[in-house]
């Protein structure tokens, strides 16, 4: 038999504390001392950017380069600000362990993507394309973000064509101006797409009485990026 509880007296209710977006906010905090870093520590940028040709030997830059930006205030700026926008109450939505390997796994996936679309030197072109090249910044996980919108919109039966409109005026931005890592943000979009997607799965087949499969589907995330990775550097 279930049992019912008393429900409290309206002078026992208390409005609920609003939860805090605590990952959100401290990957903020974290972006921000790596930049000042950046600012007052020599040689700081050249030991977390990201490079192709650094890659294969230094494999943390994957995810060091996600924290830090370039030192036009500019950059940091836009990207923190779309965090701040999207972050905060997508992770009271997944949870902050959903959310952390959302986030972290799109940072992966933008770098993955960077490496994969770079190419080696090479007798037609000695330089390469973009092989030694750094990068950093947190739009590809940011990209994660906007592209896990869509499945997340969808499992609750909401419109998604305002977060079409902005990822259309991204595109445009990451493909027009210069200087920007279009390849970062395309990896870090389909990872977060990817990787949401299966979690609003694993959500259904929960409420359905199945086993939660969400870790499951982060791992083989997770594999699937680092065996492209080494596919990659295999075949250079």
């Amino acid at each position: 038999m279930n049992e019912q509880w008393p429900s409290a007296s309206p002078q026992q209710q208390r409005p609920r504390r609003p939860q805090l977006a605590v990952i959100t906010y401290s990957i903020i905090a974290l972006c921000v001392a790596v930049w000042l870093a950046e600012w007052t520590l020599p040689g700081f940028y050249e030991q977390v950017a990201l490079s192709p040709a650094l890659g294969r030997e230094q494999p943390w830059r994957l995810i060091t380069s996600a924290f830090a930006h370039a030192l036009t205030p500019m950059h940091i700026a836009f990207n923190m600000f779309a965090l701040w926008s999207v972050g905060r109450w997508m992770e009271l939505a997944l949870g902050r362990a959903r959310f952390s390997a959302l986030y972290l796994l799109s940072a992966l996936g933008g770098s993955v993507g960077y490496v994969l679309l770079a190419m080696p030197p090479s007798l037609a072109n000695p330089m390469g394309t973009s092989w030694f090249n750094g990068v950093v910044g947190a739009s590809g996980a940011v990209f994660g973000l906007f592209g896990a919108l869509l499945p997340m919109y969808r499992h609750v039966g909401a419109s998604s064509r305002s977060m079409w409109g902005v990822l259309l005026i991204n595109a445009v931005i990451s493909f027009t101006l210069p200087n920007i890592a279009w390849q970062a943000h395309l990896g870090g979009f389909l990872t977060g797409l990817v990787t949401a997607q299966l979690m609003m799965i694993a959500v259904r087949q929960t409420r359905r009485g199945l086993p939660n499969r969400t870790w499951p589907w982060v791992a083989i995330v997770l594999a699937v990026l680092v065996l492209a990775l080494l596919a990659k550097y295999l075949l250079v």
